[in-house]
């Protein structure tokens, strides 16, 4: 716990409790879980997604990469 003893962690408590309240506290505590398990949520998503994406490219027939209507913008904005 730092330099400080545990009686002086215990006084900053009591003060932030007195200075923000116990609902405004709670309310802290429930928004910053809130985010944390929509991280982890968001995080479990992106690697579902992630190990999907190459299973999809694979598929991809290759003439339909070579399609003849693509154009070459380099040769486009020279002419």
């Amino acid at each position: 716990m730092g330099t400080f003893s545990i009686w002086h962690w215990l006084i900053v408590l009591l003060i932030v409790v007195m200075v923000f309240g116990t609902k405004k506290l709670k309310n802290l505590g429930s928004d910053l879980g809130g985010a944390v398990k929509g991280f982890k949520d968001g995080m479990k998503d992106g690697t579902a997604k992630d190990d999907e994406a190459p299973a999809q490219v694979a598929q991809t027939p290759p003439a339909a990469a070579k399609s003849s209507e693509t154009i070459d913008v380099d040769a486009k904005t020279m002419s």
